[in-house]
């Protein structure tokens, strides 16, 4: 599979090219164009059967159902983020990559995607207490709310994360969820929990957070039974 990723990294699309028997698995809604000669199959299964299917919507986030593209002949499909923001193409070996809810965008068909209890450090997270949990061999879209920007750790390296901002990190980063400093900056310094990340490894944050865009909007809905 080709892949090239355009717009980036405010408006970015993935356009990928699939000879024939070729299959690409992606999140329900990323699909924003395709050619002719590709099958597209839907079912909880293509995320790895019922029991995963379950847990990434239930624990991790993401859609119960995802889209398997098939090529019969050569095609391609173009594939975007619902937030304005970047995509990242990785290439898995055996490696294990664990990323944050609505990160996921699209693998091919030998990835492994499942999910991972994040144990009590992650109570307190906005991201909850599960990660998604990716595993090669394959090819990996990883999505973003804003820019991505990637932090090679080396072993010991320690890298300071707000919640919010977290995309993804490699299987050898340690990761612990804490205050940004006293309470009384937590609640009141806007900077809410962070998430301490300490190598060896690699880390990908997000430019944008969409908690914080969720905060901003909210207070200007108009509230129930508010006349137009």
């Amino acid at each position: 599979m080709e892949h090239e990723i355009k717009y980036g990294p405010a408006y970015a699309v993935a356009t990928l090219s699939l000879d024939s028997g070729e299959s690409v698995r992606a999140e329900a809604g990323a699909m924003v164009s395709m050619s002719p000669g590709l099958e597209v199959q839907t079912s909880a299964s293509n995320a790895g059967g019922l029991l995963k299917g379950l847990r990434r919507a239930a624990l991790g986030g993401e859609s119960f159902f995802m889209n398997t593209f098939v090529a019969s002949a050569p095609a391609q499909l173009s594939l975007a983020p619902p937030l304005p923001g970047d995509i990242v193409h990785r290439v898995l070996g055996a490696e294990t990559i664990y990323l944050t809810s609505g990160s996921f965008l699209a693998s091919t068909s030998g990835v492994d995607v499942d999910t991972k209890w994040g144990g009590a450090k992650t109570f307190f997270s906005s991201e909850g207490l599960f990660l998604l949990k990716v595993t090669g061999p394959g090819e990996l879209l990883v999505s973003s709310y804003g820019a991505i920007e990637e932090i090679p750790l080396a072993a010991g390296d320690v890298h300071i994360v707000d919640s919010g901002h977290m995309v993804a990190f490699t299987d050898g980063v340690q990761y612990k969820t804490r205050k940004f400093a006293g309470w009384k900056s937590t609640l009141l310094g806007g900077e809410g929990l962070v998430v301490e990340l300490t190598g060896p490894g690699t880390a990908w944050m997000q430019t944008r957070s969409a908690d914080a865009l969720v905060d901003w909007i909210a207070p200007r809905l108009p509230s129930q039974g508010t006349s137009s």
